[in-house]
């Protein structure tokens, strides 16, 4: 029987970020911990124009390739770990941009978090993210990975070197999005 598959979403878009960083490191726990086939998507190469499709997502009216090839990407994914940074207080616009491109595409998966920053590691991202997946249908997992001045968990190739805690924050979230993906295949093969 196939893995199921686990998307990993780099949201941040701009020169000189450490997403890719932060990105390669859980695709490498999540890969090890070999409960999902593993993809990336980085949305600065997706490049997604803002929402530009003239009809409401959740009819599936799609006229732009790009919104096709999007819709297909998150169609076939059956969980999310979205990489974030937090910006102001909350979560960046092109992750926002990048999701509100779709709607039934989403519902019934589970998403993880990891979130970067300064001081509080982009907690208050999770937040704001939690309550934008829960208005989709998504299922956030309550584990995530939050990673507090994050350049100082870089080492001199740009590489993450993790904690402890982040290791164990990693294991917990990714065991439990194993879990939820189980349980809610149901819902979505209904």
């Amino acid at each position: 029987m196939a893995k199921p598959l686990l998307q990993v979403i780099i949201g941040s878009t701009r020169p000189g970020r450490v997403g890719s960083a932060v990105a390669d490191w859980i695709v490498d726990r999540a890969r090890a911990q070999g409960d999902f086939e593993v993809e990336v998507t980085d949305l600065a190469l997706l490049d997604l124009p803002l929402f530009d499709e003239p009809d409401h997502p959740r009819l599936r009216r799609y006229v732009h390739q790009h919104t096709k090839d999007w819709s297909a990407v998150v169609d076939r994914s059956d969980a999310f770990i979205f990489v974030i940074p937090e910006y102001n207080h909350g979560f960046n616009a092109a992750t926002k941009n990048a999701i509100d491109y779709l709607s039934q595409e989403w519902q019934n998966k589970p998403a993880g978090i990891v979130s970067y920053g300064g001081s509080s590691g982009g907690i208050r991202a999770v937040q704001m993210l939690k309550q934008v997946l829960g208005a989709l249908k998504m299922e956030p997992v309550a584990e995530s990975v939050t990673i507090p001045f994050v350049r100082e968990h870089l080492d001199g190739d740009g590489q993450v070197k993790p904690t402890e805690s982040m290791e164990a924050a990693a294991a917990a979230m990714l065991a439990e999005l194993a879990r939820s993906t189980a349980a809610l295949l149901p819902l979505r093969a209904a």
